[in-house]
This record gives structure tokens, C-alpha cells and sequence, in this order.
């Protein structure tokens, strides 16, 4: 299976393929697609097909991982769409004692709010409640609006990662959204790279862990999801036109820091790892915001 990601090398940006043997670039001999959201749009899934069918005959030269800089695979994508408590013992976790909801909570977070593989994340000036949601993300190749879910699957390109950070007192700012929380600039991250989407075995029942430090926090099945992709494709473009490169995130399961007693988070120094079955996994490290920070005018 390819797995196509994006990075920086020195001042050029590139696309390609991850081997084991290092970066294979091949955006300098594709320039009518600019970057993998235009790989995307050449009708989804059979684009990336034709990337990797460039990336067994191309005469590039291999580029050292160590050298270059993941970015979020798809760079601005116009919509990323995040889905809150999609697991059963999500919901039990807000211990309110209701069933789960008919219909997902969702939220919008902007692509400066995530950074790619391997990239430290940054815990801002203004909180301590740095916190990890470990989720799986679709990679919307095919446009459409009010799509049913019988043919929803045939919308997604690809599957990637997420590690949704989330500073949880910013979240309770205001009454109704939590949109400041999810938002501050390099807190998140996707990647690290995109896996072509072939059929929903795919994504139908595998296992999604997050470890900090190397110790398992969150665990479960994607199967136990209370609103599968196929329900999450027909239910937002319901409401909104996807576009090719669009990303849904699908929720996280069980385990954030939040939720432990006492509050476990994120500090300068941990690692964080979020792994699926058949996807890969991501990784950043945490770090404390650049030392020049803007004063603070708003109580705390």
C-alpha cells in the first residue's frame, strides 16, 4: 500500500511517496498538481492511483527523512470538520447519564491550528490544559452534496491521522462552543501521510490507540463508532457542499487527560503517538510556546 505524504526539504515544498528507504518526491515532475489536494481533485481516488503508478517509474533521487519536515498532508484544505463523542464510552465519559445523541456534535478547526509528523506541538502561554484526542480522518476525494449513505464510501480518497489537541479551559470560555479550545495556532496535528482508500475493511473495525510517553491512554475499535464514515459523509453534506481535500475528523475515543483523576496534561517533553491498524502512526513531541508572548488582556 502507498503512502503518500507531504514535506518541506530546505526551501521547497514537495509530494510523494514514503518508502522505507527514505522521501520519494514526485511534485517536481507532476507541476499540473501543485500540491496533493490537487492529486485529490483528479477525481479522487484514481488520482492518488496515478501517483502511485509516477511513483514505481520515476527517476527521482530519494530525499532523507531526517533532512526534511512533514506538513499536514493536504495543505489548505478548504473545510476540516471535527466529530465530538463518536464512542460509546465517549458519552459515558460527561457521566450525565443521557444516551448517546441522535445526530453528531461537530466543530470546525482551521489548517493553521495543525502541524504535520514529527513536528513539536506547542503548548500555548495562556493554559496549562493541553490535552490529546487521538482520531481517524477522512480524506474527501470526490465532491458532493446531500449524499446518501449507500454511496458515501465512494467520496473518501484516503485515510490518515489526527492527534486533535485541545486546551479543555478554553473550551468553557462560552456557553455553547468550544471552538476557542480547538483553534490555537500548531496544537494539532495530521498525518503522516495519506493511505488510498480501497474498500471499507479499510476503516470498518480497527484498532486506534494513543500512548504518551509509551503508556497506552486511549484504545477502541472503530467499529463501536455511534456514527460511522458512511453516516458522517451523507449527514454533513447535507448541510454543506464537500469539496475535494475536505478532512473529517471522526472522534476520539475513551481516555484523554481530561478525564483521569487528576487531569493528566500534556507537557513540554511528552510524546505523543496515535496508531491505527492499516493507517501508520503519528508522532510529535510537546513544547512550550516561543518566549516572546502577547500580554494577556481578558481575565483569567
Amino acid at each position: 500500500m502507498i503512502r503518500l505524504a507531504s514535506w518541506r526539504c530546505g526551501n521547497e515544498d514537495y509530494y510523494g511517496a514514503v518508502t522505507d528507504q527514505g522521501l520519494l518526491p514526485l511534485s517536481p515532475e507532476t507541476p499540473e498538481w501543485p500540491s496533493l489536494r490537487e492529486v485529490i481533485a483528479g477525481d479522487g481516488l484514481p488520482g492518488l492511483e496515478e501517483a502511485a503508478r509516477r511513483s514505481e517509474t520515476t527517476s527521482a533521487r530519494l530525499q532523507d527523512p531526517e533532512k526534511c519536515v512533514f506538513s499536514i498532508p493536504v495543505p489548505a484544505p478548504e473545510k476540516i470538520i471535527c466529530i465530538g463523542v463518536n464512542y460509546p464510552d465517549r458519552n459515558a465519559e460527561y457521566r450525565d447519564g443521557r444516551e448517546p445523541p441522535p445526530f453528531p456534535s461537530m466543530f470546525i478547526r482551521f489548517a493553521r491550528s495543525f502541524v504535520g509528523h514529527d513536528v513539536p506541538l506547542t503548548r500555548p502561554a495562556v493554559s496549562e490544559q493541553f490535552d490529546y484526542e487521538g482520531e481517524i480522518v477522512l480524506v474527501i476525494g470526490k465532491g458532493g452534496r446531500s449524499i446518501p449513505t449507500s454511496r458515501a464510501l465512494d467520496h473518501i480518497a484516503g485515510l490518515t491521522l489526527c492527534n486533535e489537541g485541545s486546551i479543555r479551559d478554553w473550551m468553557r470560555h462560552a456557553k455553547f462552543n468550544v471552538t476557542q479550545g480547538k483553534n490555537f495556532d500548531g496544537t494539532g496535528s495530521i498525518g503522516p501521510w495519506i493511505i488510498p482508500f480501497a474498500d471499507e475493511s479499510q476503516i470498518a473495525d480497527i484498532r486506534l490507540t494513543t500512548r504518551v510517553n509509551g503508556e497506552l491512554r486511549q484504545d477502541d475499535r472503530t467499529g463501536r463508532m455511534v456514527f460511522p464514515p458512511r453516516f458522517l459523509i451523507h449527514y454533513v453534506s447535507t448541510f454543506t457542499t464537500l469539496v475535494p481535500g475536505d478532512l473529517i475528523i471522526t472522534g476520539t475515543p475513551t481516555g484523554a487527560g481530561a478525564r483521569s483523576d487528576p487531569p493528566k496534561w500534556l507537557i513540554p517533553g511528552d510524546i505523543v503517538e496515535v496508531e491505527a491498524e492499516g493507517i501508520g502512526r503519528l508522532r510529535n513531541r510537546i513544547r512550550d510556546p516561543e518566549p516572546d508572548k502577547p500580554a494577556r488582556e481578558f481575565p483569567s
